[in-house]
């Protein structure tokens, strides 16, 4: 076993949260070291960017990679019925005068490859292929982590460790803080086409979410070289009802989802299946004693809204700030880092007033804006990400609205 000296903070994971802490911690002069498992690029799920993304990006200085890297321009969401009749797409541009209101729909091994090397030309030390296997303790506080690289296994110390190992949940598993939200148990099936049918225009980039009665939702996102990525998200207990073989599931659902079988028709089906499950949790905690949990090592919610990148790299902001006052200040209790939790769990219940209104039957978002035109502008800064304010006014409606049962009948002329 070798030893190593200390650093400002190790960040334990790669991916969008991890290299988005690291890179902002560097720029705040801070000694960082990321240690990542795997060797990217490598495949992950989560393509669809919000557009209040922009403002991570501009901070970590990738918006020009993203400008030219031939990533479809996202411009709006539309939403298709179990009839098959398709919204009005939800553009962006109609709401927000920014620049942001045009965002992407990115191949994630080559953007998160590309955001590791960015944390690399910021002075972050990037060592792939490298497993964290455990943290090191001096008393209650974290002071470093046993990490292995074949067969050399090193301690790493460090003032303050960075939990970015994603649904791995190194921490909150080993600490037993990882609870499973009981009001969302799904599970997704997903997969590739190339050649399928996009849109025309503006539309060409949409995410499309295309409902199954009752039951759940397809995705369709169209990504670079004419290659789309389809999955759908529903109740463990309905997928598996007949079988549980992934291509059978998706090919019995997307027969039954019109918009959807029109067009992956044209397409050639890339595989593999892929499946992934226990979507959404949280942890009771998002830092301890010389530690911090960041993306979705803190918490994983339903893709519903794409709010999983946004969540990843906002995170990593308000972690990297909140390490570097704490540096600063010389204390990395888990007092220290009260106002990120505070912060975290407020971007994430926001997010998951959404989700929960979107899977309940009693709501819909027309006719909510109806009786509330008021509140229209704060639910679009919903729905686009701008949910680190107070939006209240918002969610006390929403609850109002779902208590009387969701949408009422207008009122008879006398």
């Amino acid at each position: 076993m070798s030893t190593n000296g200390t650093w400002d903070a190790v960040v334990a994971g790669g991916g969008p949260a991890g290299a988005a802490t690291a890179t902002v911690l560097a720029q705040h002069g801070r000694r960082v070291l990321l240690l990542e498992r795997e060797q990217f690029p490598r495949h992950h799920i989560g393509e669809s960017l919000m557009p209040y993304t922009w403002f991570s990006f501009e901070r970590l200085g990738v918006l020009d990679w993203l400008k030219t890297s031939g990533s479809p321009l996202k411009h709006s969401v539309q939403f298709v019925s179990t009839s098959g009749k398709v919204s009005q797409p939800f553009y962006f541009f109609q709401t927000i005068e920014h620049e942001c209101a045009s965002t992407w729909q990115i191949l994630r091994s080559d953007f998160d490859r590309m955001m590791l090397e960015n944390a690399a030309s910021h002075g972050v030390e990037v060592r792939e292929g490298v497993r964290v296997q455990d943290i090191i303790r001096d008393g209650n506080q974290v002071v470093g982590v046993t990490a292995q690289s074949g067969n050399t296994t090193e301690e790493l110390s460090s003032k303050v460790v960075v939990d970015a190992t994603g649904r791995d949940t190194l921490l909150a598993s080993r600490l037993g803080w990882k609870r499973r939200d009981p009001d969302l148990k799904k599970l997704a099936i997903f997969t590739y086409f190339k050649g399928a049918k996009r849109d025309p225009g503006l539309d060409e980039g949409a995410t499309t979410v295309a409902y199954i009665a009752d039951k759940g939702w397809f995705w369709y996102i169209p990504l670079a070289d004419d290659t789309v990525s389809v999955g759908l998200v529903a109740d463990h207990e309905y997928l598996y009802r007949n079988s549980r073989d992934p291509e059978e599931i998706f090919c019995r659902e997307a027969n039954g989802c019109s918009w959807i079988k029109d067009h992956i028709t044209p397409g050639t089906y890339l595989g593999p299946m892929r499946v992934t499950g226990e979507f959404s949790y949280r942890a009771t905690q998002a830092a301890g004693d010389g530690f911090v949990l960041v993306g979705d090592a803190f918490s994983f919610l339903d893709p519903v809204f794409s709010s999983g990148v946004f969540l990843a790299l906002k995170g990593g902001e308000l972690a990297a700030d909140a390490i570097h006052t704490a540096l600063d200040q010389g204390d990395v209790s888990a007092a220290a880092f009260e106002s990120y939790t505070r912060d975290v769990r407020h971007g994430l219940d926001s997010f998951r007033h959404l989700v929960m209104a979107f899977y309940d039957r009693t709501f819909n978002f027309g006719e909510f804006v109806s009786e509330h035109p008021d509140l229209q502008p704060q639910l679009v800064d919903a729905l686009v990400g701008n949910v680190y304010k107070d939006l209240q006014p918002l969610f006390e409606a929403m609850n109002s609205y779902l208590a009387q049962g969701g949408p009422r009948p207008a009122p008879v002329a006398s």
